[in-house]
């Protein structure tokens, strides 16, 4: 997949460096030839010197067979801009993050299929890290419709030693969410859980549910033994 990324600070070249891992052609756009000369020599990637919003830097940099392309320029004005000319030229995935949420619905009429507020996303996660220390991370899917927590199980807890089958039964069990998935131990790979599949205590899990059920789950998962009994 050819992925485009316009702006060259700490978010663009750090996406650029995971998709580059992951096996994806990446070339970045930036006006700060320091920023493209480090994308060119440390991360590896193409980079364009110049203006994301200018069509001869776009064309330059191969827009028409771009496969997705990520707006992170340094304003949501920029960014809107260069999502505008991205769908102009065909790009089928586009991408953009936004500062301000005033932007949000301008970037889904000009054509952005995602749109990432990285300030709302860092402060949603530093919440929920302070109210909830027992998640090891979230996600949020949908405009935040959607959360997938991943969450270790205590060695004295409710669900230890517990079926999956027997846990999605329960009537504690909080309404319309779903464990999806499973890692016995750190070093395992995540499994697919069946309704066979045993919590073991020190495992972890991963389970997608629905805004405001996190402290219901926390509160089952984590709950005393004794309401086994």
């Amino acid at each position: 997949m050819y992925v485009l990324i316009g702006g060259g600070g700490l978010a663009g070249l750090s996406l650029a460096q995971k998709l580059l891992e992951l096996g994806h052609t990446v070339a970045v756009i930036d006006v700060d030839p320091t920023a493209c000369r480090y994308a060119r020599e440390k991360i590896g990637v193409m980079a364009f010197e110049g203006s994301a919003v200018s069509t001869d830097v776009l064309l330059e940099a191969g827009i028409r067979k771009a496969n997705s392309l990520a707006a992170a320029l340094r304003s949501d004005a920029l960014n809107l801009a260069m999502v505008t000319l991205a769908k102009h030229y065909g790009v089928p995935h586009i991408l953009s993050r936004i500062r301000h949420p005033d932007f949000a619905e301008p970037l889904r009429l000009v054509g952005a299929n995602h749109i990432i507020s990285t300030i709302e996303l860092g402060v949603s996660t530093m919440v929920s890290a302070i109210e909830y220390p027992q998640v090891e991370s979230m996600m949020h899917f949908e405009q935040g419709q959607i959360e997938v927590l991943k969450l270790a199980i205590p060695n004295r807890c409710y669900v230890a030693g517990r079926s999956v089958a027997e846990i999605a039964q329960d009537s504690m069990f909080p309404t319309g969410s779903l464990i999806i998935g499973y890692q016995p131990h750190p070093h395992d790979d995540l499994m697919i859980p069946n309704g066979s599949t045993v919590l073991e205590p020190g495992s972890t899990l991963l389970m997608v549910t629905k805004p405001g059920s996190l402290h219901q789950i926390i509160n089952f998962i984590g709950g005393n033994e004794s309401r086994k009994n």
